[in-house]
């Protein structure tokens, strides 16, 4: 009894062992396939082509320009995508028109814009002008103030000025200058034209291009994008030429001071959190309201605002956005949130002021012609179809034209709060004797580059050399690299 009670034990124990093993061999492979596709399925992204999700992660390049690509595929009514150039290392400045007619120019819409990502480690901005783009198109048929705006504007967005610092730019960075420059090691907001003071640095692919780009579209009003403070900054950057120009921190102000504010204020007020002053850090500045003059922050030569500004009438602010220049992306949507409103109040100001056309006697546009509100020694000129605009505040005003082989004019108007003013403009032909100067020398206030414009009187300035250049430029780059 005690042997068959043995065998039958063994054999039940034998039963269960096969068993257990049986069962492990049919689990281990299911938990490896588990694994095994987990791993293969790919890393979640920001936008999926054939959907309208657009989620708060920082995009890449190839992301970026798919997303573009899309969207205006999508939206052909409402979009229209194109490349201003290249980076120096091939990367495509992408542009993307918003507006109900983006393929071309319509007779009294004016032409405004938004640039993200100069500085390539400061890419907040990037990041919220898609997500405006993403707005905007999605609201038109549903949201009365977007149908507006694009009903009467052509917005122009372009999302990276400079890709190729951001690819080499690292996401937790707040300070610092990797990824700032170009890939030549240029910063990009210190390569352009300056009104101040010669700016001998070599021009770069980018800049040449934006350069290019607004010397051919009548900008009425622009933004620029930066990070590492929270501040709307406004024209002149620069100032006259002072050593230790750093710490010198006097306000340099435009004959358009007033307009400047006010839009820096409309930035500012609209924000969640800008118009507050607090600073970033407790070594770092408050801005009282929100806003500063860019020269009393800190002055800086060869920047984008005061170009576009000087030489071409186009009111540009800064938009600081962000304490962290490359914050973490969980943190894009509070950013979004903060910034969204601003964005789009921002824009409608380019319909406050007064705007027109300028004729010959037989109702042909002129082009170029020059014009300047008296008193505001910045002028501007029209477009081929004899367009121009002004953003000025309520208040009374006249308005001065000179054009080429025609007499000049000066008209008295008035702007108003509620609309813009709408103010054409007839010149006729101007009598000139034999070896008498043409009316556009004889007219214009002062000499110098661009020759079309008017411009302040030139401040005395000497070219920057030796020692104290080399000390000034050191002290910028450092301030910048800390503010932004």
């Amino acid at each position: 009894m005690t042997r068959r009670w043995t065998i039958t034990s063994l054999l039940l124990l034998l039963i269960y062992v096969c068993s257990r093993s049986a069962n492990a061999q049919t689990q281990i492979p299911e938990q490896t396939n588990t694994i095994d596709l987990e791993a293969a399925l790919p890393e979640p992204r920001a936008y999926i082509p054939d959907s309208q999700y657009l989620d708060f992660v920082y995009h890449n390049h190839e992301e970026l320009t798919r997303f573009l690509r899309a969207t205006s595929a999508r939206y052909p009514n409402l979009t229209a995508l194109y490349s201003i150039g290249k980076s120096i290392q091939g990367r495509e400045l992408w542009v993307l028109v918003v507006s109900s007619s983006p393929y071309e120019h319509m007779l009294g819409k004016p032409d405004v814009k938004y640039v993200g990502n100069i500085h390539g480690n400061e890419p907040v901005g990037r990041e919220l002008l898609l997500h405006l783009i993403q707005y905007l198109v999605s609201s038109y048929e549903t949201d009365q103030y977007v149908k507006w705006l694009l009903d009467n504007t052509r917005i122009h967005i372009m999302p990276s000025m400079n890709p190729d610092g951001y690819a080499v730019s690292k996401e937790g960075t707040c300070d610092g200058g990797q990824g700032r420059y170009n890939a030549r090691g240029f910063d990009l907001n210190r390569n352009f034209p300056d009104y101040f003071k010669q700016n001998n640095k070599r021009g770069q692919p980018e800049t040449d291009a934006v350069k290019d780009w607004i010397s051919k579209i009548q900008f009425v009003l622009s933004g620029s994008l930066h990070g590492g403070a929270l501040v709307a900054s406004y024209p002149y950057d620069n100032t006259p030429n002072a050593m230790f120009q750093t710490y010198s921190a006097a306000p340099s102000l435009t004959p358009d001071d007033d307009v400047f504010k006010h839009l820096s204020l409309v930035y500012a007020k609209n924000h969640a959190k800008m118009s507050r002053g607090v600073a970033c850090k407790s070594a770092t500045p408050a801005f009282e309201n929100g806003i500063t003059n860019g020269a009393a922050w800190y002055p800086l030569t060869g920047g984008m605002q005061d170009y576009q500004y000087v030489w071409y009438g186009c009111m540009e602010v800064t938009l600081e956005i962000s304490c962290c220049k490359y914050p973490p992306a969980y943190e894009l949507r509070k950013y979004w949130e903060d910034n969204q409103l601003s964005m789009i109040k921002f824009l409608a100001e380019a319909h406050r002021g007064v705007q027109g056309f300028v004729f010959d006697n037989n109702n042909n546009p002129i082009e170029r012609a020059s014009l300047k509100i008296k008193g505001r020694d910045v002028g501007f000129q029209t477009t081929k179809h004899g367009e121009f605009w002004r953003i000025l505040l309520p208040g009374y005003y006249k308005l001065e034209v000179f054009a080429e082989g025609f007499a000049p004019r000066e008209i008295e108007f008035v702007v108003v709060e509620q609309h813009p003013t709408l103010l054409n403009v007839t010149l006729t032909p101007s009598k000139r004797t034999e070896g008498s100067l043409p009316i556009s020398q004889l007219y214009r206030p002062v000499p110098g580059p661009p020759p079309h414009l008017y411009r302040p009187p030139t401040p005395g300035y000497s070219g920057d050399s030796g020692l104290f250049s080399s000390i000034t430029s050191g002290l910028n780059n450092l301030y910048s690299n800390l503010f932004g």
